[in-house]
């Protein structure tokens, strides 16, 4: 390689990282727009050319992330920063790491703790695909008809020298919950805690936790009109009505619930949201930088 070539090399992976740590402060910035994230909860991505490498921020709220001085490089292999001299990180970096380790294909986590999709975690109710707009929902490999995200629960995972304060802040923790996302799954919800959500890239990760915790607000409400609708003497439908479509709803002893979208109808989606993530990932950009609170000097 000759010199001219080897700065031009050098100057291309330059750029690229910056565009990197760039996505990963306006993905933190839009996460919190969001209320997906709080001052808790974090974003990483795998770097674009050290496959064996991760980067997330020093921990600290993740609005306020604002420049390179804030991110920081780890080894997959131990969740350990790459400069021994970085500023403290987040507990829960294992999550991340482990997850980068297990599944060669997630090129980014984030972890939450949505309120809006606790509820799912810590009751029977399963999270199911209600709408085009988290498809991914009823793809994974988990749960009936392959329909919903596996619930995680760290209690099972615990070792007597473990602290049972919910987190998951081993690297056997974290294998535990990398586990979770065997047979591509892209969502797993943690008991009592949140959810984290895979996917090959920032803007991907990003799409997936707004939209899944949108949708998690929609099973909900369509949940509590059902229960009041129900209760009020009024008639529900019947499989006989519905047919084909039990098998994607919620079912009692009166009749079908709410109507899901089905495997097929799943997996349609989610191959349209890899084609149209950038609308909403540029759109979001321009919501936090217009709103005052954010700050992003990359």
């Amino acid at each position: 390689m000759s010199p001219d070539n080897s700065l031009q090399q050098i100057a291309e992976r330059s750029a690229l990282e910056q565009a990197y740590y760039r996505k990963l402060v306006d993905g933190s910035h839009i996460l919190h727009y969001h209320n997906v994230l709080d001052a808790y909860g974090h974003l990483s991505f795998r770097h674009p050319y050290k496959a064996d490498v991760f980067v997330m921020s020093r921990s600290v709220a993740p609005g306020s992330i604002s420049s390179v001085g804030d991110l920081i490089s780890y080894r997959i292999k131990d969740a350990e920063p790459l400069d021994q001299g970085a500023a403290k990180g987040y507990a829960e970096r294992m999550i991340h790491s482990e997850i980068y380790k297990r599944h060669p294909h997630v090129g980014a986590v984030v972890h939450s703790h949505s309120e809006a999709v606790v509820p799912f975690s810590i009751s029977q109710v399963p999270l199911r695909a209600c709408y085009h707009m988290a498809p991914w929902l009823g793809t994974g490999s988990n749960g009936p008809n392959n329909a919903a995200p596996p619930v995680f629960d760290v209690a099972d995972y615990l070792r007597p020298s473990d602290v049972p304060d919910m987190l998951v802040k081993s690297s056997h923790l974290g294998l535990a919950l990398a586990k979770c996302f065997d047979g591509d799954n892209a969502v797993t919800l943690m008991r009592g805690h949140g959810m984290t959500v895979v996917a090959p890239n920032i803007e991907s990760a990003v799409l997936r936790a707004v939209y899944t915790q949108k949708n998690a607000s929609i099973q909900t409400t369509a949940l509590l009109m059902q229960a009041a609708y129900s209760g009020s003497g009024s008639r529900t439908h019947t499989a006989k009505d519905i047919g084909a479509a039990e098998v994607n709803a919620t079912t009692t002893g009166e009749g079908i619930d709410l109507h899901y979208l089905s495997p097929e109808e799943s997996a349609a989606a989610t191959e349209a949201t890899i084609w149209s993530v950038q609308r909403p990932w540029d759109l979001w950009r321009k919501e936090v930088g217009a709103c005052g609170l954010y700050s992003n000097s990359i």
